[in-house]
């Protein structure tokens, strides 16, 4: 059909729909359903399993995959984003990676320790193709919307990404808990509650391309006035530009010093958020499988709900006491979640715990972003700063989860990991703390 104009209500809200049809998968691949799938395929085998050459604890094994696959979106990143500035065919690009990571959550359904690799692959390839497709849709924005319309449609795709994620994943939880309602039935080797969880994989992947060609329906190919071809130069452009930023930083002082602090808190943060569910699962003591199952996915919706509430609360607190001052206060607090979670063992301690984590995660990733543009240098070159912003998240991602990993796998119990990654939060604190006064932001 014909492109819509640039600023055009319903190309707008066409972009914002992609929020619905991908945040599927971070809650039901990423934190809910497959950590608790995952966690129940190793219920008669003490968390071990024999792969890659070793003797592998299956959280462990897990992280390691997660910080691989990071460190590959960490790195292609800026080669996709020097792509998506100069080609003039963004949607095909878009497309693949979309397609790549809904087929390979749909390849979840035959995930099994018998054939542990090829459920290791499609794993892979579901967080890959998420974020691959995130660059080429983030890079839409300037595109389709003018700058006074970029916060608002930004907004909206949070919004419609929430909405979207919670109803699907409460569908899930109806199938995993009355199987029988949909006619769900088990099998001789695992349960229909089992089996329910695997048809939520399915779900995730026929939800994520369903929905997805609203958007495609509306969006344009890309920019094709600029003639260029893709030449080595273009590929690593955005190479270039991360290194354009790195030369700023050094004469930024209150941006590079918050750039540590946010580096070294987004590694726990993300991390923390990343595993929660599986250190829910090994370290609370469930009276059943079935309390286990529900109680966990209960856990997720309610981070769901307070991460918005923590959200505007803490918007507030910045206004008035400065963004800084606010987030070193999230910090001390997650600092302190940290070391009580080394003590929880019942479900309510969890249950609790995973009201302050939501609040507090709510809080702290907006908050970052939103203190990172502030303190920007006066530029029109905004992309490139967070490019930069972006990859540094996803390195902490990988570097977290790379020491969650292997003082899990030293240690037997992701407790001590969790106390290691408290001690982040502590650094981040002292590097804001170095930020001179003037520029703590509280405008």
């Amino acid at each position: 059909m014909k492109n819509l104009p640039k600023g055009d209500k319903k190309l707008l809200n066409a972009w914002a729909f992609y929020d619905w049809a991908n945040s599927v998968y971070t809650l039901t691949i990423a934190s809910a359903v497959f950590p608790i799938f995952y966690e129940a395929l190793f219920a008669e085998r003490d968390h071990y399993i024999h792969v890659f050459g070793m003797n592998l604890k299956n959280s462990a094994l897990i992280s390691f995959i997660t910080a691989m696959a990071f460190l590959v979106v960490s790195f292609i990143s800026p080669l996709l984003s020097g792509i998506a500035d100069y080609v003039g065919d963004k949607k095909t690009f878009m497309k693949f990676f979309c397609y790549m990571g809904a087929l390979s959550c749909m390849g979840l359904y035959w995930f099994n320790l018998e054939n542990i690799y090829v459920g290791l692959a499609f794993y892979f390839l579901g967080l890959l193709g998420y974020w691959g497709s995130l660059v080429f849709y983030n890079s839409y924005l300037p595109d389709i919307a003018f700058v006074e319309q970029q916060d608002n449609i930004s907004a909206k795709g949070y919004s419609l990404g929430y909405i979207g994620s919670v109803v699907l994943l409460l569908l899930n939880l109806a199938m995993i808990m009355k199987p029988e309602w949909f006619g769900i039935e088990g099998t001789e080797t695992e349960k229909a509650s089992n089996v329910a969880m695997r048809y939520s994989f399915l779900m995730v992947g026929v939800w994520w391309i369903l929905f997805s060609q609203y958007t495609y329906y509306y969006l344009p190919k890309g920019s094709k006035d600029k003639g260029e071809k893709l030449t080595r130069s273009v590929i690593f452009n955005g190479f270039k530009e991360l290194k354009k930023v790195w030369a700023l930083l050094k004469q930024n002082i209150p941006l590079r010093r918050y750039l540590g602090g946010f580096f070294v808190s987004s590694m726990a943060v993300q991390t923390v958020m990343l595993v929660a569910t599986y250190f829910g699962a090994q370290e609370i003591q469930w009276s059943s499988e079935e309390e286990s199952t529900i109680g966990l996915i209960k856990c997720i919706l309610i981070i769901q709900l307070v991460a918005v509430i923590g959200a505007v609360f803490t918007s507030r607190a910045s206004a008035k006491f400065g963004n800084i001052p606010t987030l070193i206060v999230i910090n001390i607090i997650w600092a302190i979640f940290c070391a009580l979670a080394f003590f929880i063992t019942l479900p309510i301690h969890f249950y609790v715990m995973a009201t302050v984590a939501g609040f507090v995660m709510g809080g702290i990733q907006a908050l970052s972003r939103s203190t990172y543009s502030k303190l920007l240098p006066e530029t029109e070159d905004t992309a490139s700063f967070f490019s930069f912003y972006d990859v540094a998240e996803k390195v902490g991602i990988v570097i977290g989860m790379c020491v969650y990993g292997i003082i899990d796998q030293i240690t037997g119990s992701p407790r001590a990991a969790i106390v290691i990654l408290g001690i982040f939060f502590v650094v981040a604190i002292f590097l804001l703390r170095r930020i001179p006064k003037n520029d703590m932001v509280n405008k």
